[in-house]
């Protein structure tokens, strides 16, 4: 039999089983009618999903992507379907804040973010008529917090979902980083020792997949619990400079900024990896280590999928993806699992949908996702499962 032609896209579209129940429903009840909805979020097939999804409700869709991600067919094919997209693959800040500019002149009434990047430009220009919208991230809910009574608008933060927590990051993020780490170096993880930064459900996926892996894994934790709780799952916990000095492999999962920086080249293991699961390129302060003295030589490894730097007393290390996500870069990359995006971008399209209906108030500015929307999205997941 001759094989007709198909793509990722349409193939990662038929599994998101939640989201083409989504699609069904809101061609019937179009509860985006009227409504522009600018997104700033990862452009690859998962996320075309949701797009589309949005625009079956009514929406008028001006889409942007985030630094490192944005994958070339994903941009056409959103285009072909006559979405408006702003977005360009580059790891360039200042071209990327332009094409987030460009989403934002569109004036959108609804705003789907990652990392607080829309918001943020927002308060920088405000317009009339924005309703608020829905955060992805950690990292966009510690950058938004402190803003939120200049927002003052109702903005639900999907990643404060228990269905995002244990759904994507604990299971999703953790594969996916397993995964990308073996894609990306051709490593083994058998008796590796791997240091995880942070033990919140992203860097505790992380931490149990390695050690699944057969990675001798150590915890580093500024959380005097969670820290306790890596110690109790059976995981070192060492201080700082033994956790970076023993490490092959080191990640990154912690949302914050310099979480490892020039200063800690000293204590690096000679070839070790480095590789960062946040969302921003800042956790791994890589022009820093690259900016350092101590380093004397560069060489560049598949376009930016891996950096080989040579220390001034020889030793080597490698940064994945220029500091970038490492489950989002480099030769073919994938992302979190299609069921675990699939979980996490039905909960976006009802947290939207909810602000939409404008029976939310700027009470609801930085909160977790209402639990009747978890409750619809586990139930909904589980009846599709269980048929």
């Amino acid at each position: 039999m001759q094989c007709n032609h198909g793509t990722r896209i349409d193939w990662v579209a038929e599994s998101c089983a939640l989201l083409a129940g989504l699609t069904d429903e809101f061609r019937k009840t179009l509860p985006f009618e009227g409504f522009t909805i600018g997104t700033g979020i990862h452009l690859e097939p998962k996320t075309v999903a949701l797009l589309m999804t949005l625009r079956a409700g009514g929406a008028n869709v001006v889409a942007s992507g985030n630094l490192g991600s944005t994958q070339p067919e994903s941009v056409a094919f959103l285009r072909s379907q006559g979405i408006t997209v702003h977005a360009a693959q580059t790891t360039d800040a200042v071209r990327h804040a332009k094409s987030l500019r460009k989403v934002l002149a569109e004036r959108p009434q609804l705003l789907l973010d990652n990392g607080g990047d829309l918001f943020a430009l927002y308060l920088e220009d405000p317009y009339p008529g924005l309703l608020g919208g829905t955060e992805e991230t950690t990292s966009g809910r510690m950058r938004l917090w402190p803003l939120r009574e200049r927002l003052n608008m109702p903005i639900l933060v999907v990643n404060d979902s228990p269905i995002k927590q244990f759904g994507e990051n604990r299971h999703a993020v953790g594969q996916s980083m397993l995964e990308s780490f073996m894609r990306l170096t051709n490593r083994s993880t058998n008796g590796k020792h791997v240091t995880i930064f942070g033990y919140g459900p992203c860097g505790e996926g992380v931490a149990t997949c390695f050690r699944n892996a057969h990675s001798l894994v150590s915890v580093l934790e500024i959380d005097p619990v969670r820290r306790l709780e890596a110690h109790l799952d059976g995981f070192m916990t060492p201080s700082r400079d033994q956790a970076i000095a023993s490490a092959d492999v080191i990640v990154t999962e912690t949302g914050a900024v310099g979480v490892l920086t020039a200063d800690d080249l000293g204590l690096i293991k000679d070839g070790a990896i480095l590789l960062n699961g946040g969302h921003f390129p800042t956790e791994i302060d890589v022009q820093g280590i690259m900016s350092s003295p101590d380093v004397v030589r560069c060489r560049d490894l598949e376009d930016g999928a891996l950096t080989s730097l040579t220390l001034r007393d020889g030793r080597t290390v490698t940064i994945a993806a220029m500091g970038h996500m490492a489950n989002l870069a480099g030769p073919r990359p994938l992302g979190n699992s299609i069921e675990a995006m699939d979980f996490g971008f039905a909960l976006q399209a009802k947290c939207l949908e909810r602000v939409a209906t404008g029976t939310l108030n700027a009470d609801h500015c930085i909160v977790p996702v209402p639990r009747d929307i978890d409750e619809w999205v586990a139930n909904s997941y589980l009846r599709l499962r269980n048929q």
